[in-house]
């Protein structure tokens, strides 16, 4: 059986592991470990580089690039241990590392759990919503916490399990946990604020490279996915043609555009990061206001669109 083979293999068991189970146990998920080094090696970057502008974009490339690397090396060393072990064990071991790549039912759980919150009180909602966006949440209206829901889950459709999912077929758990390390870095320093505008420069720019390709795959998909989730795919192909590039982001507007089309609404406009307002294109046609049950609709369109990527990537591996 040869490598492509063993990918496919792997890589739908580990999403029927995700989807069943959701993420591996957290203290220990590759993510959070990468997390733990990024900031850890983030003050590391900023107190050699002090106040020279120049000096901390190159150690932020310096630290893209050694979060990257480390976590592919890690993730290579493992799958080489476990080539020892013979085929049975090779193959448990890239399901699980394949696993802990994707992320569909934790998104799928997280949005469901804005929107029980929602249901609870307004004051829920937004404690809910604040664990899965970055932007200031306290003052957020009703509206307003579904909309950043429903807009956190269509963009990370793409970097949770499209994009892993299309690593994970080229190059297996490696170029995935790649790919993954790339992501951690830009939802950690990849922000325009002063801040982190310098350091996290680099990992912003190969973020956006990396996810050019599945950002419009995941945009695609998620307009087919409206069938399944009875909304209009239409509508959705239609706005996501015309606003695809109301975005800061090159990528991110794709997803949001079709989740706007199909359920009807308007997304994106201005929102406030660290206490600053950030101005941002609206996203869709106002006909009606964005409500808590939109995010359990785009829920669906998330987990359906996974689904026949999965077995799209899948069936290529195993031809290939």
């Amino acid at each position: 059986m040869n490598f492509f083979r063993y990918n496919a293999i792997a890589l739908a068991v580990g999403f029927v592991l995700d989807l069943l189970l959701g993420d591996p146990l957290e203290k220990i998920h590759p993510v959070v470990l990468m997390g733990k080094y990024i900031s850890i090696s983030e003050k590391a970057c900023r107190r050699r580089a002090g106040e020279d502008k120049g000096k901390l974009r190159q150690n932020g490339m310096w630290l893209a690039l050694s979060t990257i690397g480390l976590s592919m090396l890690v993730t290579a060393a493992i799958m080489k241990l476990a080539g020892y072990g013979g085929k049975w064990v090779f193959l448990a071991v890239m399901s699980i590392l394949s696993w802990s790549c994707l992320s569909a039912r934790s998104l799928d759980r997280e949005g469901r759990g804005v929107a029980k919150a929602l249901r609870r009180s307004l004051e829920a909602g937004r404690k809910q919503v604040a664990r899965i966006v970055g932007r200031d949440t306290e003052n957020l209206s009703e509206e307003e916490v579904a909309a950043a829901a429903v807009e956190t889950i269509a963009e990370n459709t793409c970097d949770g399990v499209i994009a892993p999912l299309l690593y994970l077929m080229i190059g297996g758990p490696v170029l995935a946990m790649g790919f993954k390390a790339a992501s951690t870095l830009d939802s950690m320093v990849g922000y325009l604020d002063e801040h982190f505008r310098d350091i996290g420069r680099f990992s912003a720019k190969l973020d956006d490279a990396l996810n050019f390709v599945p950002a419009r795959i995941s945009g695609v998909l998620l307009c087919l996915s409206a069938l399944f989730a009875k909304l209009d795919a239409k509508n959705a192909f239609r706005i996501m043609a015309r606003d695809h590039a109301n975005h800061l982001s090159p990528n991110c507007g794709w997803s949001e555009a079709s989740a706007a089309g199909a359920l009807h609404v308007q997304l994106g406009g201005s929102h406030e990061y660290f206490g600053k307002t950030i101005e941002k294109p609206a996203i869709g046609d106002p006909e009606r206001a964005v409500t808590r049950m939109d995010i359990v609709r785009t829920c669906k369109m998330m987990i359906s669109a996974s689904i026949v990527w999965a077995i799209v990537m899948a069936i290529i591996g195993w031809i290939l």
